[in-house]
């Protein structure tokens, strides 16, 4: 018996997202590496400033990927893409595992870092051009849920390795084990559908039904839904031909691509302004502050990455019911109340006052925080961006809203050693002020992109004033939206007028609704 069509869509999503499996782990594996004897005296004895180094050259690696990777999905397609990130990957991960000295961490790293970027962007990307409305936030999810898995395998390996390895084993073991979540992905990521859309862009309009027919009804090209939706990506892949215009010159030169831009950056900025990144990376050092040592932190951590997992579970149950907008912005107030309760404890009962219950009350912040990011923050930074943008620009203004995520992510590992040997506890307070002022900008100006089609998202974000609480813009329910496609009723944008007989049977122009 085949599998429902949503289910065969989600399995695809979910195996573009082993990559992801490998950006958590390399982010949670290294705060077991760091502190390994030999890893130390291999690497010279690195003072903070080049420990932070080791662990930025893997986001400026990210950050650099960027720069190209756009562009390098729009013209080899997405699952190309997607294999050579592997490949780039599997060899930075190669280099690190065999380093000699320090300068081969660096480039590592820094190798592992592009393979990890293009994987991160990519696989949302891949995801919502491939998804059903009604379930597109359930698979552009799965990045950070892939992200949860492996960072709980790293904290689970990390720990065991730290205690029951020595020598050259206790580090290059774990940095070798980060290589096989892409093995899979490579070996088997062109056997799966490309993306519709993509094949779309390109004319390659019969494969784009056939690809469309696969995913979405069985392989039946004759389905209405089907049917329906090739015709409503052809009619906007029509108009983004007709703009004389390149790709980055609307991005910036279009009033409304320059609003998505700037909120997808926002979102991806915002996201290390939670404090999330310092926890992960420099766990030991905070849980330090307040009386914990090293190896108890590294099992913590162990119980941290389980509720995270945890908390990406219920995103992908709760993100196409609930929508995005409003989990986004009261995970971002929670998460900073989270942090002024962490503060005041490290503040009060610093670890001198060996206060024991002090110390649980601020593990228990923290994976309260843990929790609350990973249920509402985390997973929606990778899922609304990738959903804003129309088919000619969204690989391309995804790879810099990523970017902003790498540049943000690299400036708070290279700063957190600095303040935490300047202003101690106070350094935290960043974080407890960012996470309302966060939630305050997102109530503001971030619109509810939940179930609608992404060939409609032009229309919609043309129509919805930059003040959003002040919005009167119907949002349908995504299912709605679906059965309306089912029974021919199709948003054909404006300017698609003068080829619509190309694309619509004339019995069906009854059907069509122009966008405004």
């Amino acid at each position: 018996m085949p599998l429902p069509p949503k289910v065969y869509t989600w399995l695809c999503g979910f195996f573009a997202a082993l990559g992801s499996v490998t950006f958590g782990y390399d982010l949670g594996i290294i705060a077991s590496v760091l502190p390994a004897e030999d890893f130390l005296a291999t690497t010279g004895n690195p003072d903070a400033t080049a420990q932070g180094l080791i662990v930025g050259c893997l986001l400026l690696g990210a950050f650099a990927s960027n720069i190209y990777v756009g562009s390098l999905a729009d013209h080899v397609g997405r699952r190309r893409a997607i294999l050579f990130g592997c490949l780039v990957f599997l060899l930075g991960g190669s280099i690190q595992a065999a380093a000699q000295n320090i300068h081969y961490m660096y480039g590592g790293r820094f190798l592992a870092g592009m393979g990890i970027g293009m994987l991160a962007m990519l696989a949302p990307l891949y995801q919502a051009e491939i998804a059903h409305p009604s379930i597109r936030g359930r698979l552009t999810t799965l990045q950070q849920f892939m992200l949860g898995i492996g960072a709980l395998i790293a904290s689970f390996i990390g720990y065991g390795c730290f205690h029951g390895l020595t020598g050259q084993a206790q580090w290059r073991v774990p940095l070798a084990i980060q290589l096989l979540p892409a093995i899979p992905l490579a070996f088997f990521i062109l056997l799966l559908p490309e993306s519709p859309r993509y094949l779309a862009m390109k004319g390659q309009n019969d494969e784009a039904l056939r690809i469309l027919a696969r995913l979405h009804a069985h392989g039946d090209i004759h389905d209405p839904f089907v049917v329906n939706e090739h015709k409503e990506i052809l009619a906007q892949v029509r108009v983004e031909q007709q703009e004389t215009r390149n790709a980055w010159a609307q991005l910036f030169l279009v009033k409304s691509n320059f609003r998505r831009l700037v909120l997808g950056v926002a979102i991806q900025f915002s996201i290390q302004m939670t404090g999330v990144s310092v926890i992960q990376y420099y766990a030991p050092r905070i849980f330090e502050s307040i009386g914990i040592d090293t190896s108890t932190t590294l099992g913590l951590q162990s119980g941290n990455s389980v509720i995270a997992l945890i908390g990406e579970a219920l995103c992908i149950w709760f993100i196409d019911r609930l929508g995005r907008r409003g989990p986004f912005i009261w995970g971002n107030a929670l998460s900073g109340l989270t942090f002024v309760i962490g503060t005041i404890i490290i503040a009060v009962f610093p670890a001198e006052t060996n206060n024991h219950n002090a110390s649980r009350a601020f593990v228990a912040m923290t994976w309260l925080f843990n929790l609350v990011f990973s249920s509402c923050c985390g997973p929606l930074s990778w899922a609304i961006p990738v959903e804003m943008f129309n088919s000619a620009t969204r690989a391309k203004a995804t790879a810099i809203t990523s970017s902003a995520a790498w540049i943000s992510n690299f400036m708070i590992a290279q700063v957190s050693p600095i303040a935490f040997d300047h202003v101690g506890w106070k350094y935290y307070l960043v974080f407890a002020v960012c996470g309302f002022t966060n939630a305050l900008f997102f109530w503001a100006f971030l619109p509810e992109t939940k179930g609608i089609p992404l060939e409609e998202l032009d229309a919609y974000f043309e129509s919805m004033p930059l003040f959003v609480p002040t919005s009167k813009v119907y949002v349908p329910d995504g299912q709605t939206r679906e059965e309306e496609l089912r029974q021919g009723k199709i948003m054909v944008p404006e300017g698609a007028e003068t080829e619509t007989t190309e694309i619509v049977d004339e019995k069906d122009k009854g059907a069509i609704e122009h966008m405004a």
